[in-house]
């Protein structure tokens, strides 16, 4: 019986690392996808000057926001909670759990006025 319970807390330990280590996301490969994408267009070189005022910073931005945003334009109007634009739907509908993870890793990532460092 010990030896199930030990088994079964070392397997849950395993799994909460393994999905911290996949929801931090890759920052290099973040900073690929957003050359692929051509996110600098609008956010700017640096990503905390767009190119229209009403253009979020994205830079230092928090990672779990920037994939709840591309998530919610992903969904678009089609539910409740989505959003409606037309260019950033267009820009989140090819990119995967995994994408989204690691263009947010890289964007937080990046400093920025948006996040304070503790």
């Amino acid at each position: 019986m010990n030896k199930l319970i030990v088994a079964l807390t070392l397997g849950a330990a395993s799994l909460a690392l393994s999905g911290q280590a996949l929801a931090s996301g890759n920052a290099a490969n973040g900073a690929e996808l957003a050359k692929k994408y051509n996110c600098a267009s609008c956010h700017g070189a640096d990503f905390k000057t767009p190119i229209d005022p009403s253009y979020p910073k994205l830079a230092g931005q928090h990672a779990d926001y920037l994939v709840h945003a591309l998530t919610a334009y992903k969904r678009g109007n089609k539910v409740a909670n989505g959003r409606n634009n037309a260019i950033m739907a267009g820009m989140a509908q090819p990119l995967s759990d995994r994408d989204m993870a690691d263009i947010a890793a890289y964007l937080q990532s990046l400093p920025g006025p948006l996040v304070t460092k503790r």
